[in-house]
């Protein structure tokens, strides 16, 4: 089930709220969330759910003697070895054996596989560091995990920022009223903006031979939008739907490309997920306390799994090692390279990440400086940039902060402004074919 979609929006969360608010009680309202979660996840995974659920079960009968335990280093080893195998075997056995030079593995991804199995390690790390308290109740462990806003693609929730919200939250008007607005928001931004230039990068992008040089810098621009505007669409919505119902997650995004470094850029992109490997890999190794050649290794393996985390391609590794090179140019150089030069580099790296192949990635940012022999503009170029410029210009607008500031500093004005994204978002989003979310990959 997609946010985006007429059956959730005029059935599943409207039925949801009024029997979420209907009864009393925290533990019956969890369970409602729990069993509306579950339902969520067996719309478009009917089979897949009991993966999830047998996971869950495990981590939590772990966790639990892990706590009791003389030896909790070794449970908490046994729990991420599973979560892991599991991880591993889904999303990357297909990769592995291919490149063996074995016969491919083909077996289905569960969508949200790499979201919710973090949230479980998560969930383990926090109690073996003492964060938490191992939760007895494997019902709310389930909530955690399977909670439908944040289920399918983040933000990665740690168990320690809402451990207390599950059993003594606070829902409010003030909170819904937020919540609300922040799913318009997000809902706009997916539905109206990522979903128009998506087109353009897919016309780019899907040139048998060579775009010219200004249409594949268009559909170079169009994919870091719509990257951008499809993924923190997303978070908008979860948060907001988590307002709705009580929880408080943290930012996801921080409008990353108004960075004027790449240490700068990976501060406000995909927060949960860059702070989810600091906290839980790249400072148990030793972080920057550690020798300098050794700091250099910690640092690779981190963004050796950050490209490996986001799916089973090399275009996703080179993508994660290319970060890796660049931070530590300027880590080594302590220059800043600036506004321009770090969305141009953050630019490039998109069409690696986009790429099918390292070879077509490359091959497209070759086209993109005319080394391929291709003209400088052709006919599809204006008539692509004819039709979108607007949505274009808008969409960068929306990519910094002062249209956001100037809009809640005006209520009435914003009022106005959310009636209208809601209205049109709606009708596109009515008469759209099935457009899911660019991380539901991942």
């Amino acid at each position: 089930m997609v946010f985006s979609s007429g059956v959730f929006m005029f059935v599943f969360l409207p039925a949801l709220l009024i029997v979420y608010y209907a009864v009393k009680g925290r533990a019956v309202r969890n369970y409602i969330l729990l069993t509306a979660s579950l339902m969520f996840y067996a719309w478009g995974e009917p089979v897949f759910i009991f993966i999830m659920l047998a996971s869950i079960l495990a981590n939590w009968a772990i966790t639990l003697i892990m706590s009791r335990s003389s030896w909790p280093k070794l449970w908490l080893t046994l729990a991420v070895s599973i979560d892991v195998v599991i991880l591993g075997v889904f999303k990357y056995a297909g990769f592995i054996t291919e490149n063996l030079g074995l016969p491919r593995v083909n077996i289905a991804l569960p969508i949200g596989i790499s979201f919710f199995t973090f949230q479980m390690m998560s969930y383990v790390f926090d109690v073996y560091y003492g964060k938490s308290q191992a939760q007895r109740n494997p019902l709310y462990v389930a909530l955690y995990i399977s909670f439908f806003p944040q289920l399918i693609a983040g933000p990665i929730v740690r168990y320690s920022q809402i451990e207390a919200e599950i059993d003594g939250r606070n829902e409010s008007l003030d909170a819904f009223c937020e919540g609300v607005r922040r799913f318009i928001y997000g809902l706009g931004k997916k539905v109206l903006l990522a979903n128009f230039v998506a087109q353009l990068a897919d016309n780019a992008f899907g040139y048998v031979v060579s775009p010219s040089v200004m249409m594949a810098w268009l559909g170079a621009v169009a994919y870091t939008l719509q990257i951008y505007f499809d993924f923190s669409g997303y978070s908008d919505m979860a948060i907001g739907l988590g307002l709705m119902f009580g929880f408080h997650f943290e930012e996801n995004f921080n409008y990353p490309y108004m960075a004027a470094s790449i240490t700068d850029f990976w501060r406000r992109w995909h927060i949960s997920l860059s702070t989810w490997f600091r906290d839980y890999v790249y400072i148990p190794m030793g972080g920057s306390r550690v020798s300098h050649s050794r700091n250099l290794l910690n640092l690779l393996t981190i963004w050796l799994l950050t490209g490996i985390w986001h799916g089973a391609n090399w275009t996703f590794i080179l993508w994660g090692l290319v970060y890796f090179a660049l931070l530590v140019i300027e880590r080594e150089t302590g220059k800043t390279p600036g506004h321009v030069l770090t969305m141009l580099a953050v630019i490039l790296a998109w069409v690696i990440f986009r790429g099918n192949t390292v070879t077509g990635g490359l091959r497209y940012i070759a086209s993109m400086f005319g080394l391929n022999g291709n003209a400088f503009w052709d006919g599809g170029f204006v008539f692509c940039l004819k039709g979108s410029w607007p949505v274009i210009l808008a969409a960068c607008v929306g990519a910094f902060p002062a249209a956001g500031r100037f809009l809640r500093s005006r209520k009435v004005l914003e009022a106005v402004f959310l009636c209208a994204v809601l209205t049109v978002s709606v009708a596109a989003a009515v008469s759209d074919t099935y457009n899911p979310f660019i991380y539901f990959n991942f």
